[in-house]
């Protein structure tokens, strides 16, 4: 792909992000305002201060998700901190680029049953033509985001994309990849039916299935590619598809343990009648530690991969190549 037609799709992607999370934002709105008059419904097992406050929060992580899209793609987006700029879109595509091959698979597979897809909002009486958009904002984001951050950082650190595999480049510590390949291939086996370190193997479901699937699919995508990149010998697959991959298989390593590992901690101090996890309590907390060292890990060796050049002002005008700003 050449570099005008990749940063071209990008840019599409990031706009694409923006609008496509508008729905969900939109929704939100006419939900904590519907409360406050007394027109909406308020979800099950909450209080209207608690509904709006919930609601509130949800508004304002969408605001935040359509500025980053939007940061990815117009040129004050260049000017802001890229270790912010990079730390947010590598989160947020952590987290969506799960959820986008998990809604599109479970809704076929509950179309196949008859069956509504689980529209995933927070209430039970949500009309289905809500739980539509909400899942199509969730798809458009995780979608819009896998293409636009690989362009934003082809856009900011072009000498890092320049370079092929083998190219000098130094090798990584092959241990992240080796972690981040142990996980995923123990994630694919629970997610294959695997009982091993599986407590509860009644409280699977087809969710549970098809997230453990989807995450141990980007922990292999991104173990490979960071092994790929520290060999020093050539490869066949474009240097930037072995980037973006490392990019969103740490992500998801990172986003979606740091966001378990509290959860499953709190299951197993609290002991809460109403939750409990498949997983044995002591070998989740261990393989998500291991899944967010291994993300941080990865992300470091991409970042510190990149070739320490002098770049003409005209390229990149505003932050060195060789800082991390």
């Amino acid at each position: 792909m050449q570099v005008e037609h990749w940063d071209r799709v990008g840019r599409f992607a990031g706009y694409g992000a923006a609008l496509a999370m508008s729905p969900y934002l939109l929704v939100k709105l006419s939900w904590v305002i519907g409360a406050l008059l007394g027109l909406a419904p308020i979800g099950e097992g909450f209080d209207r201060a608690g509904w709006v406050l919930l609601n509130t929060v949800t508004i304002g992580m969408a605001g935040i998700g359509i500025a980053l899209a939007l940061a990815l793609v117009r040129p004050w987006g260049m000017r802001i901190p890229g270790w912010l700029v990079a730390f947010c879109a590598w989160t947020g595509a952590g987290f969506l680029v799960s959820i986008l091959p998990f809604a599109v698979l479970s809704t076929v597979l509950d179309a196949g049953r008859g069956k509504a897809a689980d529209s995933g909002g927070d209430d039970p009486v949500m009309p289905g033509w809500e739980g539509a958009l909400i899942q199509f904002s969730f798809i458009g984001m995780g979608l819009g985001l896998a293409l636009a951050v690989p362009a934003y950082l082809h856009r900011r650190w072009p000498e890092a994309f320049a370079r092929r595999v083998g190219d000098g480049a130094p090798a990584a510590p092959s241990w992240t990849a080796a972690v981040a390949g142990i996980v995923g291939l123990i994630w694919a086996y629970w997610a294959a039916g695997g009982t091993l370190g599986v407590a509860r193997p009644a409280e699977r479901d087809t969710n549970w299935h098809l997230l453990t699937g989807v995450g141990a699919l980007w922990a292999l995508a991104g173990a490979t590619a960071i092994w790929t990149l520290a060999r020093k010998s050539a490869s066949r697959v474009p240097h930037r598809l072995l980037l973006a991959l490392g990019w969103l298989g740490s992500g998801s390593l990172f986003a979606w343990s740091s966001w378990k590992l509290p959860l499953t901690l709190f299951v197993a101090v609290a002991h809460p009648s109403d939750a409990a996890l498949p997983e044995n309590l002591a070998v989740a907390p261990v393989l998500h530690c291991a899944a967010i060292v291994a993300g941080v890990g990865m992300a470091r060796t991409l970042v510190r991969s990149r070739p320490q050049v002098t770049s003409s002002p005209r390229t990149f005008p505003r932050t060195p190549p060789t800082s991390w700003r």
